[in-house]
């Protein structure tokens, strides 16, 4: 049982040993996370947990069973473009900007950066950066993704677009 993108799910009963990106995919048919590397190294699988706190993690979901996502409360790429009632698509910020700037050339990776990037621009509403520390945080937040395309500078620009464009770097 757990909150996914924003709607209750379960109880369900799944195999103790099922991975969480085989449970999305194959019993929710959210295919948004991408399978790459299978060992927790590439990211291009997380998902966004979020904590009662507010604050929110990246997780690995090609390491982690689905049983650790019990009672948590989990955003998939899928999750964050809003759909009006007429049916129009309105992407997030962190999305908008990728697409905006071109920023990926397969995609494949794409939903892992966008979750990253958007922990960040979150954590920045919470907490504005310092002006001195904007390539360090984003460092920090997307360097373990791996692009094979090599579109590292693209998604770097876009995120810093964001975090400035939003006003979330302060002076310092």
């Amino acid at each position: 049982q757990l909150t996914l993108n924003g709607q209750p799910v379960g109880p369900v009963e799944v195999p103790d040993d099922l991975a969480m990106i085989d449970y999305l995919h194959e019993h929710q048919n959210l295919t948004g996370s991408r399978l790459g590397c299978g060992q927790g190294i590439c990211h291009a699988c997380v998902v966004i947990v979020d904590h009662p706190d507010g604050t929110s993690e990246e997780v690995r979901t090609c390491i982690t069973g689905a049983h650790y996502f019990e009672g948590k409360t989990v955003r998939t790429i899928e999750g964050h473009a809003q759909v009006d009632e007429a049916g129009n698509l309105t992407l997030n910020p962190i999305q908008q900007k990728f697409v905006d700037l071109f920023a990926f050339q397969c995609s494949y990776c794409a939903p892992g950066f966008v979750n990253a990037a958007t922990v960040l621009v979150e954590s920045a509403q919470r907490q504005p950066l310092k002006q001195s520390e904007v390539e360090q945080h984003i460092e920090t937040s997307l360097g373990h993704h791996i692009c094979r395309c090599t579109g590292y500078v693209r998604y770097y620009e876009a995120t810093r677009t964001v975090l400035n464009d939003l006003g979330l770097v302060k002076e310092g």
